[in-house]
């Protein structure tokens, strides 16, 4: 199948193009870029006139829940809610049930998603045997089976031991850790940011320096065995300048931050509505602050939304007993472009870089991130100038614990193009 993609604004910061382009795909990958193609014989045209193209965004951070909590989230409804959300490919985290630590399990999630054939879908299997961060998994055997990299998220890797050998094992196979920073130590029961608004409403708090603690800690080893070492969700100050302060000191470490950090701060808490309960927990206006300056200073290099969908009874419960997470695939793109973009706190080519160039590169997806002549023609096409409005009946993922519910702004995704084939598109 042919599909010519005419008259976009192709932003693609791998290949430092910006500019109005036809875009020829041939079957599942991208056959031409010109200022101009003849339509020629082609099975469909895209007049893509006042949208922006961009090489397809990577969610790298998202949880599935199949295998094994279908009643939460299923491949099918997760790769559905990825591509309305306008990405192309997801990085699914390990703590299914059973765990994603067997090449078993890693093949099945992989089988799974072709069998939609909707998003790309990249298994992270886990470091730990069960997540339970005592013995490590056959690395190489998963990475075989299809593993793009490793973690325990969800829990951290507390042993300084294991989290050397697994950095040390990553850097033969090439692939990242990605770390979940919080010493449960620190952290125990906490529920919420500690400080002046967990005192006053009387909430348990989880100290920032249960994320800083392994954040140090990661870095240093980092510093010695200079394997592929990336930081999940960074949500305090001083964890952003840990990091900056090691990729000064060429430290290779990598980071990203979430939506609902880069957005939201620790007000939403006195609420008690669950939907902001989020691990780690939403912290204060400055911690939100030198995030948003992380990102424009390259400290942070990716934003993933940590999509972690719940049934509407576990989280309609006290504060206390529900549980941590919010879901964030569907509208990820369109809060950050509307908050952060159009505000000109970032770039739009920044945004690519941090929402699919980025990503790309830390999970060593070398065909991935870019638009180029024999490459996969993983497409996000966005209309800037659309109104968006985040509506609970229009989501594909089976949950609806979204922080982000009733906002309106500018920018939707029009098209998500994935192997050659529209997978989504938006009809104004």
């Amino acid at each position: 199948m042919k599909l010519l993609i005419k008259n976009g604004r192709l932003v693609d910061p791998l290949n430092h193009t910006d500019d109005t382009v036809d875009i020829l795909i041939d079957g599942q990958s991208v056959a031409d870029i010109q200022p101009r193609l003849d339509a020629g014989k082609v099975d469909r045209l895209i007049d893509a006139a006042g949208l922006v193209v961009c090489p397809g965004f990577i969610d790298m951070h998202v949880h599935l829940r199949e295998p094994g909590n279908e009643n939460k989230e299923t491949i099918q409804s997760g790769v559905e809610a990825a591509v309305h959300g306008g990405f192309t490919s997801v990085a699914c985290m390990p703590n299914t049930s059973p765990v994603n630590d067997n090449r078993t399990v890693t093949e099945y999630i992989i089988a799974r998603a072709r069998s939609v054939g909707l998003a790309n879908v990249f298994p992270v299997a886990a470091i730990s045997r069960g997540l339970e961060g005592r013995n490590l998994t056959e690395m190489a055997d998963l990475a075989e089976g299809g593993a793009v990299g490793f973690s325990d998220d969800g829990s951290c890797v507390m042993s300084a031991d294991l989290i050397r050998k697994a950095l040390e094992y990553c850097r033969m196979l090439g692939l990242p850790i990605i770390e979940h920073p919080e010493d449960h130590s620190i952290s125990g029961e906490g529920l919420v940011n500690e400080g002046l608004i967990s005192y006053r409403y009387g909430m348990r708090g989880i100290l920032n320096a249960a994320e800083e603690v392994i954040v140090a800690r990661d870095i240093i080893l980092q510093d010695r065995i200079r394997s592929r070492l990336h930081l999940t969700h960074i949500s305090t100050s001083r964890a952003v300048e840990l990091i900056r302060d090691a990729k000064a000191g060429g430290i290779p470490v990598t980071a990203d931050a979430t939506p609902h950090h880069l957005l939201l701060n620790e007000e939403k808490i006195t609420t008690y509505d669950t939907v902001y309960k989020v691990k780690p927990p939403l912290r204060t206006e400055a911690d939100r602050l030198a995030l948003v300056e992380g990102l424009k200073d390259g400290t942070i290099d990716c934003i993933a939304s940590d999509h972690a969908p719940h049934t509407r009874d576990e989280k309609d419960k006290e504060f206390e007993y529900a549980p941590f997470g919010v879901i964030g695939l569907e509208s990820t793109v369109s809060v950050v472009y509307d908050r952060l973009v159009r505000t000109k706190t970032i770039s739009l080519k920044r945004m690519v870089e941090l929402l699919s160039t980025n990503p790309a590169r830390v999970l060593n997806l070398k065909d991935r991130g870019q638009v180029t002549l024999g490459k996969p023609a993983d497409l996000t096409l966005l209309d800037l100038n659309r109104r968006f409005s985040i509506q609970e009946k229009d989501f594909r993922s089976k949950a609806n614990n979204c922080p982000f519910l009733n906002w309106e702004g500018m920018g939707k995704v029009a098209f998500t193009i994935v192997g050659g084939k529209v997978v989504y598109e938006s009809i104004p």
